[in-house]
C-alpha cells in the first residue's frame, strides 16, 4: 500500500510503499477514504509525543473509511462497513474501559502515535468492538472533494455552559 512516512523526527515526509496489514484478532483493517492533519500530526513529528518509537512512522489519527478486512473474532462488524474511530484507542478490558472511560485507558493506543496511521490506503483498527464507530450514509466519503478533518464536518452537542462565544 501506499503511506506518508517519516525516517525520523522533522525529517521531510515522503511517499512510499509498505506491506499491506493485517487484521488482529479481534481488529480490522479500513480502507482510508478520508483523512485529517490535525496539530497534534505535527507535534509527534517534531518529536514532541513519547508515543513515535518506531521509524519509519506513518502518521495520521483523524480518518473514516470502509471495513476492507475483519480479524477473527470480530461480530458485528463486516467488509464495507463505514466506519471512523476514536483518537485512543481502548483494550475495552481494563477497569476504566469496563466503566465505559475508554478515553483513559491504562492500554490505550493511537493511531500514528503508538501505532501506524491514516495518512495511508488502510490503517488497522484494534478491538473492533470497543473502538469502531458507524458513519452515518449522510457522510460524504468522496474522496474528489476537498475535505476537513472529519471532527470538523459531524455534528456534535456541546454540553450547556461551555464554549460559550462572548
Amino acid at each position: 500500500m501506499r503511506a506518508v512516512v517519516y525516517q525520523g523526527f522533522a525529517e521531510p515526509p515522503s511517499l512510499v510503499e509498505v506491506a499491506d496489514p493485517v487484521p488482529p484478532a479481534g481488529g480490522v483493517v479500513v480502507r482510508v477514504e478520508a483523512t485529517g492533519l490535525c496539530r497534534s500530526d505535527w507535534h509527534g513529528w517534531q518529536g514532541h509525543d513519547s508515543d513515535i518509537s518506531t521509524f519509519p512512522h506513518i502518521p495520521g489519527h483523524e480518518f473514516a473509511g470502509v471495513i476492507a478486512s475483519v480479524g477473527a473474532g470480530v461480530i458485528g462488524w463486516q467488509e464495507g462497513d463505514r466506519v471512523t474511530a476514536p483518537f485512543v484507542f481502548a483494550c475495552g478490558a481494563c477497569p476504566e474501559c469496563v466503566a465505559g472511560d475508554h478515553q483513559v485507558c491504562r492500554r490505550q493506543q493511537q493511531p500514528g502515535f503508538s501505532l501506524p496511521g491514516s495518512f495511508a490506503d488502510y490503517v488497522v483498527v484494534t478491538d473492533a468492538a470497543t473502538n469502531l464507530v458507524a458513519l452515518p450514509l449522510a457522510v460524504d466519503l468522496d474522496r474528489r472533494q476537498p475535505r476537513l478533518p472529519l471532527r470538523h464536518r459531524v455534528p456534535s452537542r456541546r454540553r450547556p455552559g461551555t464554549c460559550r462565544r462572548r
